[in-house]
């Protein structure tokens, strides 16, 4: 009986995979921004005028602008992991358009490509009919992906060769090699900066007020028009972009420790 009890006791809890704790993270991410949405709601309705009678305005501005920021953010990375490889490949024909690129998107203003994926976009290709937030999607993902490709460039710089060596010693392809060696060990190196560049990109997404996108700055440049009182409204604008960053940061915050 003993015997079976210190078995009982000496057998290691199952642990929990490491797909089912992103899910768990995505899903509670979800739920706090949910929870943020209602509690902002509820706040800015009980604000006096001229907040209290158009927080639904607000928190429509607020909710476009953490759409575009996430849609933006997910295609930004991933356009960052595939020129930031491509700019590390010894072929020239994707060495140099990755170099072209990166100089290109990070040489010019956001707003002009915000500009230029509305308006010329569809001109270049009449075939494309892009929406305010289609177009803003477009030029958020590929500038903030110009910055994390350089970024991802450095973290898998930054591991010793001798890994790469030594498991494609072993028998490992460079698919695998970069797959299980290689990108796992410089995630932990970028997640700071990218974290960084997913809360520019928050801020950043004010500029798609410029096509008439309604996100938050829109929604306060409208209601301080309307009202000329600009001194609430742009400071209830701060604030609620401050609620937005500081819930992406400690998102990420717990990502980031999950990660190491």
């Amino acid at each position: 009986m003993t015997k079976s009890k210190e078995v009982v006791e000496s057998t290691p809890a199952p642990k929990i995979h490491s797909s089912a704790w992103l899910l768990i993270l995505l899903g509670g991410g979800a739920v706090g921004f949910y929870v943020l949405f209602l509690l902002l709601s509820f706040l800015l309705k009980l604000a006096p005028e001229p907040i209290g009678s158009r927080a639904d305005l607000f928190i429509e501005g607020a909710r476009t602008t953490l759409n575009l920021t996430l849609v933006s953010g997910v295609l930004g990375l991933l356009v960052g992991v595939l020129v930031g490889l491509a700019k590390l490949s010894k072929k020239i024909w994707l060495r140099y358009p990755a170099d072209f690129f990166i100089w290109l998107l990070r040489g010019t203003p956001l707003l002009v490509q915000i500009l230029f994926a509305y308006y010329a976009l569809p001109m270049l290709v009449p075939s494309l009919r892009l929406e305010e937030f289609s177009a803003c999607v477009i030029a958020l993902a590929l500038n903030v992906g110009a910055y994390n490709a350089e970024v991802i460039r450095a973290g898998i710089q930054a591991i010793h060769k001798g890994q790469t060596e030594a498991s494609l010693s072993l028998g490992l392809t460079k698919f695998q090699t970069l797959r299980f060696v290689v990108l796992p060990q410089a995630l932990l190196i970028v997640v700071p900066p990218l974290v960084n560049n997913i809360v520019a990109l928050l801020k950043d997404s004010s500029l798609a007020s410029a096509i008439g996108l309604l996100e938050l700055t829109l929604a306060g440049n409208r209601i301080s028009a309307e009202t000329f009182l600009p001194v609430p409204v742009l400071t209830t604008v701060a604030i609620v972009y401050l609620s937005l960053t500081t819930s992406v940061t400690i998102f990420t915050h717990f990502l980031e420790r999950r990660l190491k």
